[in-house]
């Protein structure tokens, strides 16, 4: 009988705590989706259509911009000097999901390169950056004067179309003939 008794208190006492959690529904479903949704990767970008894009000058001499005149740009390059080693930044301006890195595959001038990038957050937006040392042999697939393409995984393939001033920063930033403004 005591059995019995503790049985049923145990019983009641356990009916008691579920009724203190919400049954199962589909808000809580929806809920727990839209959760996962925000924590998931974002969609695959298109590839850019580059048709036109040129390298100009950027906001110091230091730094170069790719895209089409009057758009916004898609990649840029920047020499910096602030430590005793010269290094490129390269950013690819394309959306990046936060937390987010990846390697930047580049394929042209008869090389093949890849960089670690990270998602950046610059105040405004978040876009994929990284940085190499000037001197790394593997940024001589920008430094010849042919079509190049720049690859992050879900950010689209970029063309980069013929030229040389990608080419003529690097070897700026390693000390590597007159400096000339773009």
């Amino acid at each position: 009988m005591l059995r019995i008794a503790s049985c049923l208190a145990l019983t009641a006492m356990l009916a008691g705590l579920a009724a203190c959690n919400s049954p199962a529904s589909d808000e809580a479903f929806a809920r727990t989706m839209v959760t996962r949704a925000a924590l998931s990767p974002s969609e695959p970008l298109r590839s850019p259509d580059s048709e036109g894009a040129v390298w100009s000058a950027g906001s110091t001499q230091a730094r170069i911009v790719y895209g089409k005149p009057g758009s916004t740009p898609l990649l840029a390059l920047e020499c910096e000097t602030a430590d005793e080693k010269p290094a490129i930044r390269i950013t690819r301006l394309a959306p990046a999901d936060e937390g987010a890195g990846a390697m930047l595959a580049l394929i042209g001038n008869g090389h093949r390169a890849r960089f670690a990038v990270d998602a950046v957050w610059d105040g405004q937006q978040r876009f994929w950056e990284g940085t190499v040392a000037a001197h790394d042999p593997a940024l001589d697939v920008l430094t010849g004067r042919r079509e190049v393409t720049a690859t992050i995984p879900g950010a689209g393939e970029l063309l980069i179309n013929p030229g040389s001033a990608a080419g003529e920063l690097i070897r700026r930033c390693r000390g590597e003939g007159a400096a000339h403004v773009l």
